[in-house]
């Protein structure tokens, strides 16, 4: 399938630290620089893969933000296109999912994170980058919702969890994901404070004792199910080092192109 590749410059729900919202241009930038190959691993030409993008400003209003990432993910799917998308902060994914979920029904979503992000609201916002699949799950978006990487976890986060079936792996359970319930329609939602520090600096809620980047994709590798649509999000460039985050980023989106091309 083909696929777009969406620009989301949002970090206005960001609870502690702005910059998130430089990221989609940063990492486009690192993608195709002559100084990484163009390559996946499974040798995938991602500037074939991707057919189209789409890094248009947003809304400065919350809401209408989230309708324009809903609208623009929308059309990408009425196209014949899968979304491959990159924030901005995590909020972005719940109006993506509410599209992806339009065209496809419920999806599958393999989460990489440090944080659950099954709050209800956080600090009286129920739409900031805490919540978004405690709202996409309310909205019926989600069947399975598998979480690697979690190591913020809170009596709230798993009250929410055990209510919805949701299955909270730590980094070092990398290796028990249950694969099965990541069958087809698959959404993969990367956070990068997932990783741990040393593998990407670069964020605003940095969480040590996380996952390496080859253990994430040793994780994608191990996926059956060709995903539907993708996100990266959280990197914050103005706290990368030597575009070291960026870097790690562009290599996910060329390994999702290729998984979902």
């Amino acid at each position: 399938m083909p696929l777009t590749l969406i620009g989301l410059p949002w970090d206005a729900s960001s609870s502690h630290a702005r910059g998130a919202g430089l990221a989609p241009s940063v990492i486009r930038a690192v993608l195709f620089s002559p100084s990484s190959s163009p390559y996946s691993m499974s040798g995938v030409d991602v500037r074939t893969a991707i057919k189209s993008y789409d890094f248009a400003e947003l809304p400065e209003n919350a809401a209408e933000a989230r309708t324009a990432i809903e609208a623009r993910v929308a059309a990408a799917l009425a196209a014949g296109h899968a979304p491959l998308s990159l924030g901005g902060d995590h909020s972005v994914t719940f109006p993506i999912l509410k599209a992806v979920a339009a065209a496809h029904g419920p999806v599958n979503v393999l989460h990489i994170d440090a944080h659950p992000d099954l709050y209800d609201d956080y600090d009286g916002d129920r739409y900031s980058h805490a919540s978004p699949f405690a709202r996409a799950l309310d909205a019926g978006a989600i069947n399975n919702l598998v979480q690697v990487g979690i190591r913020a976890r809170s009596p709230v986060y798993a009250d929410f969890a055990e209510k919805h079936g949701v299955v909270m792996l730590a980094p070092d359970e990398a290796g028990a994901v249950p694969y099965e319930k990541l069958a087809a329609p698959l959404y993969v939602s990367i956070d990068l404070d997932g990783l741990d520090p040393a593998f990407a600096p670069g964020v605003s809620h940095p969480e040590p004792g996380g996952l390496t980047t080859r253990e994430v994709l040793g994780v994608l590798k191990r996926l059956s199910a060709r995903p539907v649509g993708a996100d990266i999000v959280e990197l914050n460039p103005e706290r990368d080092i030597n575009l070291l985050t960026a870097h790690v980023a562009a290599r996910f989106v060329k390994e999702l192109a290729a998984a979902m091309g």
